[in-house]
C-alpha cells in the first residue's frame, strides 16, 4: 500500500514537472513552442504532463527496489548498534548543533561569507559533538543507568536494583541457576553479549569436552531466563578497545556499578585490585558447608588410599575430603571416625581424623 502511494506521489510530481517545463519553454521560446503546439494532436501542456508522469513513474519504479533495499540495510545497521552508542551519539550531535546555532549571529555580519561559515560550523560542530558523545558513551551510560542526573551518589547498598554480572565460568559451572532459584541473589542478572559470544565459540569448538561445556552454559542461561523468576538483562554493549573478556567484565561492572559473579580465582583477584565488588560462588559454597570441630565423631566410608603411608580418604556429601590416619586397612568399609583437626585452604576445607576404634583402644 505504501509503495503504491509513493509511486502515485512520484507520478503527480512528474506530471507537474512536465506541465511546468512546457509553460516555461512557451514563455522563453514562444515561436518554437507555438510551432510545436501546432504539430501536436493534443494540448502541449497535457502531453508534457503525461510524459513527465510516465518518466517519473518508470524511474521511481526502477529505483524503488534499490532504494528500499538500501533503506532496510540502514535500518538493520542502526538496529545492530547498541543503544548506549546511539543515545551517546545523538546527545553529542544535538549538543554540537545547539552550539553552532548560538554561533550563527556572530557570523551574520560577514554577509555571504558568514553564511558559508555558518554551514561549515554546523557540519564541523555537529560531527565533533557526535564523536565526543561516542567517546564518552561509558560515562553517559553510567549516568543513564543510575537514573540520577546532578544528584548525590546512591548509597552503596542499593538493594534490589543492583546488577549482578555473570562471567563465562560461573555460567558453565551451573550452580548459579540453583542459587538464583533459592532467591539468595537479588537485583538484575546481567548477561553481557561478549560472554554469550564466548559461550557460543566454546559450544562450536572441535574439542568434545569444550563443546559440551559450552552447550551446558547455554542451557543454564535458557533455564535462568525462561524458568526462574529473576530479572535478566542482556547487555548488548561492548568495549572494542579491550580484547580480554575478563577485563571487559571489570569495565562493565564499573559502568553499571554492579557486582561480578564468578568462580574464577584470577578474576576474583583482578576485581579486588580494581575495586570492583565480586561474588564468588566457591566462597558461598564453603560458607554453607556444615561446620565440623575437632573432637566430633562422624560416620564416613573410606574409599581410597591417601598420599601418606597408611592414610585413607573419605568424602562428606558436600565433597569435603577427610583424611583418615591409619584408614588404609578400612578401604571399602563404613566406619566412625574422630575429627582431630580442620584445615581451610583455597581449594576448600580438609578434615583430618582417625578411626574411633583406635581411639577406644588407646
Amino acid at each position: 500500500m505504501w509503495k503504491k502511494l509513493i509511486l502515485s506521489f512520484v507520478a503527480i510530481c512528474g506530471g507537474w514537472g512536465g506541465y511546468t517545463l512546457y509553460h516555461a519553454a512557451e514563455k522563453s521560446f514562444p515561436i518554437g513552442a507555438g510551432r510545436l503546439a501546432d504539430s501536436l494532436p493534443v494540448e502541449g501542456s497535457i502531453l508534457f504532463a503525461v510524459l513527465g508522469a510516465i518518466i517519473f513513474l518508470i524511474a521511481g519504479t526502477l529505483s524503488a527496489e534499490w532504494g528500499g533495499a538500501k533503506l532496510r540495510e540502514a535500518v538493520q545497521y542502526c538496529a545492530r548498534v547498541p543503544m548506549n552508542e546511539l543515545a551517546a551519539g545523538a546527545a553529542g550531535l544535538t549538543g554540537g548543533l545547539v552550539l553552532s546555532i548560538l554561533l550563527h549571529p556572530a557570523m551574520g555580519w560577514l554577509g555571504k561569507a558568514g553564511q558559508l561559515l555558518q554551514v561549515a560550523a554546523t557540519i564541523a560542530l555537529g560531527y565533533m559533538g557526535m564523536r565526543i558523545g561516542l567517546e564518552k558513551k561509558q560515562e553517559l551510560a553510567k549516568l543513564w543507568t543510575s537514573g540520577r542526573f546532578g544528584q548525590a551518589d546512591e548509597p552503596e547498598g542499593r538493594g534490589l536494583e543492583e546488577h549482578k554480572i555473570l562471567d563465562t565460568s560461573v555460567i558453565i559451572d551451573g550452580r548459579i541457576a540453583d542459587i538464583c532459584k533459592t532467591g539468595f541473589i537479588e537485583g538484575t542478572i546481567v548477561i553481557p553479549e561478549f560472554v554469550l559470544e564466548e559461550l557460543q565459540h566454546i559450544a562450536d569448538s572441535s574439542d568434545l569436552l569444550k563443546r559440551n561445556r559450552g552447550r551446558r552454559g547455554l542451557d543454564i542461561l535458557n533455564k535462568i531466563q525462561k524458568e526462574l523468576d529473576v530479572k535478566v538483562l542482556i547487555y548488548e554493549g561492548d568495549f572494542e578497545e579491550i580484547s580480554e573478556v575478563d577485563s571487559k567484565l571489570v569495565k562493565l561492572a564499573k559502568v553499571l556499578r554492579g557486582k561480578v559473579v564468578t568462580n574464577d580465582f584470577n578474576l576474583n583477584k583482578v576485581c579486588e585490585l580494581q575495586g570492583v565488588s565480586v561474588l564468588n560462588i566457591n566462597d558461598l559454597a564453603n560458607a554453607v558447608k556444615p561446620v565440623v570441630l575437632p573432637g566430633e565423631e562422624i560416620i564416613v566410608q573410606v574409599i581410597k588410599d591417601g598420599k601418606e603411608h597408611g592414610q585413607g580418604v573419605a568424602y562428606l556429601d558436600d565433597g569435603t575430603m577427610i583424611v583418615v590416619e591409619g584408614g588404609r586397612e578400612y578401604i571399602g568399609t563404613t566406619m566412625e571416625v574422630l575429627v582431630t583437626s580442620v584445615l581451610q585452604t583455597s581449594a576448600g576445607r580438609m578434615i583430618f581424623a582417625k578411626p574411633k576404634l583406635l581411639e577406644k583402644a588407646q
